[in-house]
């Protein structure tokens, strides 16, 4: 099973070779350079900014209707520079739009193309713009990857003012999430910028060119985590103040005053959230030194990704009610239908239209109302007294059914249920990347509007094998008789399986170091797991091993396939 977005885009990011995010790019937001001929003597002027020199391989002589392995037609260039080009094309086996970078064989990078290519694809994060086929092929390489027509960048974005507070924390916690795992893999970006993030019509956040961008320039970092947390407060940056923190203007974005250094957003323009002005300080540097003078800096996307969850929750804007529009009377209501039309110029009475009740049929329907009320109204009282005196005679049978019994039924009393209060919680991860780490208190926080969310899949409801489970320690606070755990989900349908584990710590060390000690499966919004092996506990694992389908989640930023979320969770003893 992949975790993979069906959605496509990617438009090779065009800029000059220039230093990361230090400098301007000369593309625009579809990918197309402003001035090709301008961007190419740059190019050859200034050299790839990478460890390697410039190809010396002459481009591949392609043109609109071109196809690559009979199935992929070449339909607009929108990059040609220092020996390679990007396409928008289609794959006419899928019926889909494409992207394609294409190289000569023999071009110095050809090698290292494919390599970053071939990574970039075995990564299978939907959070990355999905590389689908790279292929050397008559003297030619080519990388296909998707293309989203629906998405924006975010360079188009900021062209009409900085986002707003919401927005620009869920792009920064959506793209240091994404790199954190990108860099757990041993890929890195370096070449992350406003024309290489990408918002979809669903909200979420997109990279694209993982690897592969910064391969097609022969761009390369002795410090490759220390670059893109770098690159994630440039972003953030630009994304509060409409500005680029950096002396030259890039990606349309106006640069800082010369001189001066670098200025915190909220000094550089008013309204700024504060905790993500701080955390953007913590993330950029200047000239190797961190610019914030408060807390330590962020040098990994890792750091960056604990930064933002230790800060307080950044609620989405309240939507706007929009008052209905005022109640007009039609020709028809008013009464005039089949008359004359007045006289220009007169002025026409509006009759008052008669009351529904007054005529005719209006008072039988008045007095037939009337009588099936008061038939009701009988029969109701009668059931009423009927299943009273069946209550009080039941009643009289129980006590002369205890009288006889004795004292042994008596005194035996039902064992009161308490609930356990939850002192902490940690995402547990038996294979593969955390879901959403930072959002596990959310689940125990008494608000039914908060949630912990697993990731969208795309086959299901079963998580095995791509997963055992996804799910949650949590900590009672010492060990508790455990009798129950009642959870309350976001997502009903077919079907959810929780599992109760006993464990032995906060950060167990496998599944099979616990104890299972109960299992439902439910199609509703909630569920019960009744434990089944009586066991004292401090730490219990909730394990979900199958998820239902559900559509798009706008307001959770999700999209459509196997999910869950987890709303409210209480244990009982």
């Amino acid at each position: 099973m992949a975790e993979r977005s069906t959605a496509a885009v990617d438009v090779a990011d065009n800029s000059g070779d220039e230093p990361l995010t230090a400098k301007a790019d000369q593309s625009t937001a579809d990918g197309v350079a402003k001035n090709r001929e301008r961007d190419t003597e740059d190019v050859e002027a200034q050299g790839s900014g990478g460890t390697e020199g410039p190809g010396k391989a002459s481009p591949p002589e392609l043109h609109s209707g071109h196809k690559l392995a009979r199935r992929y037609r070449l339909e607009e260039c929108v990059t040609r520079l220092d020996g390679f080009s990007s396409w928008r094309a289609v794959d006419e086996k899928l019926r889909r739009a494409v992207g394609v970078h294409t190289l000569p064989a023999d071009h110095s990078r050809a090698r290292s193309v494919l390599a970053a290519a071939r990574s970039s694809a075995l990564l299978g994060d939907p959070r990355f713009v999905q590389v689908l086929d790279a292929v050397e092929e008559n003297d030619l390489v080519y990388v296909v990857h998707e293309w989203l027509p629906d998405a924006t960048e975010l360079t188009t974005l900021l062209a009409s003012g900085p986002l707003e507070v919401y927005d620009a924390y869920q792009m920064v916690s959506q793209v240091a999430s994404a790199m954190a795992a990108a860099h757990r893999e041993g890929l890195a970006h370096l070449r992350l910028n406003p024309n290489a993030v990408l918002r979809a019509s669903t909200g979420q956040w997109r990279i694209r060119g993982l690897a592969v961008n910064a391969a097609l320039r022969g761009i390369s970092s002795e410090t490759p985590q220390r670059t893109d947390t770098e690159a994630i407060g440039a972003l953030l940056y630009a994304a509060l103040t409409q500005r680029w923190p950096y002396e030259s203007d890039a990606y349309g974005l106006s640069g800082l005053p010369k001189d001066v250094g670098l200025i915190a957003p909220d000094q550089v323009r008013a309204g700024v959230h504060r905790g993500l002005s701080e955390l953007c300080m913590r993330a950029l540097a200047n000239d190797g030194a961190t610019a914030s003078r408060h807390e330590t800096p962020c040098t990994t996307p890792e750091e960056l990704v604990k930064a933002i969850a230790e800060m307080p929750r950044i609620r989405p804007p309240e939507p706007a009610f929009t008052a209905p529009p005022d109640y007009r009377r039609t020709t028809y209501q008013q009464g005039s239908y089949g008359r004359q039309a007045p006289r220009p110029g007169a002025t026409q009475p509006v009759p008052s239209p008669p009351s529904p009740l007054q005529s005719r049929t209006g008072r039988a329907l008045k007095w037939a109302v009337s009588a099936l009320l008061i038939a009701a109204l009988g029969l109701g009282s009668w059931q009423l007294a009927d299943a009273l005196m069946e209550q009080g005679g039941k009643a009289e049978d129980t006590n002369q059914t205890q009288t006889t019994d004795g004292n042994d039924k008596n005194g035996d009393k039902a064992r009161p249920v308490k609930t356990l209060k939850v002192q902490g919680a940690q995402e547990f991860v038996a294979k593969g990347d955390a879901q959403h780490p930072a959002d596990v208190a959310k689940t125990y926080d008494g608000d039914s509007s908060t949630y912990w969310k697993t990731n969208t899949f795309e086959e299901g409801p079963p998580l095995a094998p791509y997963k055992p489970g996804v799910g949650i320690v949590y900590d009672l606070g010492s060990a508790q008789q455990l009798a129950a755990a009642s959870i309350g989900l976001r997502y009903s349908g077919n079907h959810t399986t929780v599992e109760l584990y006993a464990a032995d710590s906060l950060t167990p060390s496998s599944l099979d170091s616990m104890k299972k000690i109960g299992e439902v499966t439910t199609s509703g919004s909630t569920a019960t797991v009744k434990v089944t092996k009586s066991v004292k506990s401090q730490y219990v694992l909730v394990w979900l091993t199958a998820v239902p389908y559900s559509g798009a989640d706008p307001s959770a930023y999700s999209n459509p396939g196997y999910k869950q979320a987890i709303t409210d969770l209480k244990f009982t003893g």
